[in-house]
């Protein structure tokens, strides 16, 4: 008996590596797949004609730490004259009116309403890829999002037709860690989906 559950105990064990190899597999794949893309400000891109901003938490009328990180990359990106017009793309649901909230803040930090330009329908990050290439018509960009979310935002928009490279605002020790930590398990299991779809 011993042999027996030692052996069981082996075969478990090497299913769970297994398993979690290809969970994390697309993860991997990812970030692979963007090296070299992504940076965490302005340096390094070459001038694309659109910033895509991906939508995050509002609190009230204003926006979440993360989301202001996102916009703030956006201005630089915008006064370096690296992009042309600032896409945002988020929910504009009530109470949380992600998109209104970025164009205040963009409009407050000297961006020009005619740089902006709005996509409310942006619910998640393939929605927003797939509606800046359909309706947006956008084929070059620079993507603002946090580094953790870059690699598959990256990877989404490619799959539809868009490329470019990636704005990863830092967020590890600049986030709570245990909202880190919630968010990159978010982002393993959303990389497999992504791949599965």
């Amino acid at each position: 008996m011993p042999g027996v559950f030692g052996l069981v105990l082996r075969r478990s064990a090497i299913g769970v590596v297994i398993a979690l190899l290809l969970v994390l597999a697309p993860t991997a794949w990812m970030r692979v797949a963007a090296h070299g893309d992504v940076t965490t400000g302005a340096e390094g891109h070459q001038p694309e004609p659109v910033a895509l901003v991906f939508g995050a938490e509002v609190r009230g009328r204003g926006p979440s730490p993360m989301l202001a990180g996102r916009l703030r990359a956006a201005v630089e990106l915008y006064r370096r004259r690296l992009v042309q017009t600032i896409l945002v793309s988020g929910a504009a649901t009530p109470p949380d009116d992600e998109v209104g909230v970025m164009v205040r803040v963009l409009r407050e930090a000297g961006v020009p309403a005619s740089a902006i330009r709005v996509d409310a329908g942006g619910v998640d990050t393939r929605s927003s890829c797939a509606r800046a290439a359909q309706i947006y018509r956008v084929r070059r960009v620079i993507l603002v999002t946090q580094a953790f979310h870059a690699a598959r935002a990256l990877w989404t928009c490619r799959a539809v037709g868009i490329d470019g490279t990636a704005v990863g605002v830092p967020d590890w020790g600049h986030d709570p860690t245990a909202i880190m930590a919630r968010l990159t398990v978010r982002e393993v299991v959303a990389s497999v989906k992504a791949v599965l779809s």
